[in-house]
């Protein structure tokens, strides 16, 4: 109704998920780089979690937007209370494995052969679990067992987990999960939009179905909306169509505060309004933590000052010890170079000597770069993890 009487060409704030109404708050931002990090990585596990409402669906919906199908084959799945044999046969199905029998075996089988015609026709494959908090932990396991899959020494499966907060206190806290913590490559915690983000926001989904001004907006409404939402991007839609289909009703072209009170006061007699308070949220809010393949996450005493120094401290020691290989490399280099010059070479059994120490010098440093290539492109993305968290206030706070 309020769509025609503004003229717009869409509804600007359904409920569901739209990655064309994708806006990137800060911690969406942080939420997609992490996704494009861990999806690199082509193994493992990314875990993104957040409060109902928070945006986790439409963040992973607008990164499957940008993804060339003929590369990845992804498959979504959205859990109830599954349990572990069960999850098997709901993941043939996602990807539209066809299962003969209802044994687990069959499922697997069928799973495992689907994997490996796909990494033979060059592409990857990508799992989805959405509301994985409603996961047993049997289930959480047999997802890690599909990771076990693998062509040569290559993965076959990577996982992506949606889930609320108390999905990831299960994933940090549960003593029978620590195999499955192991393979985690990043996680991240979507948190709520801040104050001055609230009106980019409704301005970004209205400009998203042609708004030109018609209804105008009372500067005050948007903090009073965060007020109501505690920066929920679902609520804050529930909030805002109310206010558009008030204002079509009343055929207003301003939105006031007297119309947010009116809508929050009706929200409120039919109990679909659920006030968010700052405080608690800021308290449930997490940083977010990445962790290297093969390590467990750490705990969020984590001293950031200490850990950048350390961090900072292993690549300068990984700089000066290529930079003496090299340094050594050259030298012995030049010094067959000066016994060749000599004309001594074919006389000297020491350049035979010399060429020998170049030859393996070489093939250390060849060595030893490969090694610490891996460990550079590790170190320096968890280095920037923890200076954006420790300068977001969150690391400032726990420091002191």
């Amino acid at each position: 109704m309020f769509d025609q009487f503004y003229g717009f060409e869409g509804r600007p704030f359904q409920l569901t998920p739209d990655p064309a109404f994708y806006f990137e708050s800060a911690t969406h931002r942080k939420a997609l780089s992490y996704l494009g990090y861990g999806l690199a990585q082509g193994e493992g596990f990314v875990v993104i979690t957040g409060e109902v409402g928070a945006g986790k669906s439409t963040l992973v919906s607008h990164l499957m937007a940008t993804i060339d199908p003929a590369r990845l084959t992804a498959a979504c799945i959205v859990t109830s209370a599954l349990d572990g044999e069960a999850i098997v046969h709901v993941v043939a199905q996602a990807f539209g494995l066809p299962v003969a029998g209802h044994d687990k075996a069959s499922a697997l089988g069928a799973i495992e052969s689907f994997l490996h015609a796909e990494a033979r026709a060059g592409r990857r494959c990508l799992l989805i679990v959405d509301e994985a908090q409603n996961l047993a932990i049997d289930a959480v396991e047999e997802l890690r067992m599909l990771s076990n899959f693998q062509l040569g020494s290559h993965p076959l499966l990577q996982t992506l987990l949606l889930g609320q907060p108390e999905f990831r206190t299960t994933l940090l806290e549960s003593p029978l999960l620590e195999q499955l913590r192991q393979r985690v490559i990043a996680t991240h915690h979507l948190t709520a939009m801040e104050l001055r983000e609230v009106q980019a926001y409704v301005e970004h989904r209205l400009n998203c179905v042609g708004w030109k001004g018609n209804p105008g907006f009372d500067h005050r409404v948007f903090a009073e909306v965060h007020e109501a939402t505690g920066g929920i991007p679902r609520r804050i839609n529930q909030i805002v169509s109310r206010l558009l289909l008030l204002g079509a009703v009343e055929q207003r072209s301003l939105i006031d505060l007297d119309m947010l009170h009116d809508v929050l006061d009706e929200l409120d007699e039919d109990g679909t309004r659920n006030l968010v308070c700052q405080s608690e949220l800021a308290a449930e809010a997490e940083a977010p933590v990445v962790v290297a393949q093969g390590a467990a996450p750490q705990g969020d005493a984590l001293d950031a000052k200490a850990a950048i120094a350390l961090i900072e401290a292993a690549l300068a020691g990984r700089d000066s010890q290529i930079d003496e290989l090299q340094h050594a490399v050259l030298e012995l280099a030049a010094n067959v170079e000066r016994q060749k010059d000599a004309g001594t070479a074919g006389e000297d059994p020491r350049v035979a000597s010399l060429q020998d120490q170049l030859a393996q010098a070489a093939a250390e440093s060849a060595r030893l770069e490969a090694r610490l290539e891996e460990q550079e492109r590790t170190l320096r993305h968890t280095l920037t993890m923890l200076i954006e968290w420790f300068e977001s206030g969150d690391g400032q706070r726990q420091a002191a």
